[in-house]
């Protein structure tokens, strides 16, 4: 039901209007909904962009702006996270749960780990194998966001050999499957060697 509709039912127990479309009342009242339903559907498009969780383009766009570096740009749902992460990151966040809980800013699934030497940290992306696309916009972000008394090693997950023998696979079954020497690399899933898998 749109504003006109509405403006009519307002109107019709009154009964001393002509609420037909081809009257002098009627065409003003289309008139005026079809303005009114410009100006619902216009305030439900600035709603839905300036709250971040239902942000889809130009709302996305504002709130990365406000940022020195904007995160990679996967999917909406990455994008939002990364803003909210980003969002977070107060003068407090040096702790490793804190840092864990803004890394993701970077635009992907980023986890932080303590590796035992002192001031050392590692970063891995546990949903990509190899090198992340636009890895160095990426790096600069994380290194924006982890505290500068840190030295940060990158961990990028390939295949090691140790998994190919838990996979069971063999040279036949590379050769099977066509895989290239960088397709091999990054054959990190079980369900890469299953029969039947490209």
């Amino acid at each position: 039901m749109g504003y006109s509709d509405y403006l009519r039912a307002l109107l019709r127990p009154m009964d001393i209007y002509d609420l037909t479309p081809s009257s002098l009342s009627g065409a003003e009242l289309e008139a005026l909904g079809r303005g009114l339903d410009d100006l619902s559907q216009r305030l439900d498009y600035v709603e839905r962009e300036s709250a971040l969780a239902t942000a889809e383009g130009e709302g996305l766009d504002r709130m990365e702006s406000l940022f020195a570096r904007t995160p990679v740009r996967y999917t909406t749902q990455l994008r939002r996270q990364a803003i909210a992460a980003l969002l977070r990151i107060g003068g407090g966040c040096v702790t490793l749960a804190d840092i864990n809980s803004t890394i993701s800013g970077c635009g992907i699934n980023a986890l932080v780990q303590e590796t035992g030497r002192f001031g050392y940290i590692r970063i891995i992306f546990p949903d990509v194998s190899g090198v992340p696309e636009g890895f160095d916009q990426i790096r600069e972000i994380i290194l924006d966001i982890v505290p500068c008394h840190l030295d940060v090693d990158f961990y990028f997950r390939y295949l090691t050999w140790a998994e190919c023998e838990a996979f069971g696979c063999t040279w036949a079954a590379v050769e099977e499957r066509a895989y290239t020497w960088r397709q091999f690399q990054l054959a990190v899933s079980p369900s890469c060697w299953e029969s039947g898998s490209p």
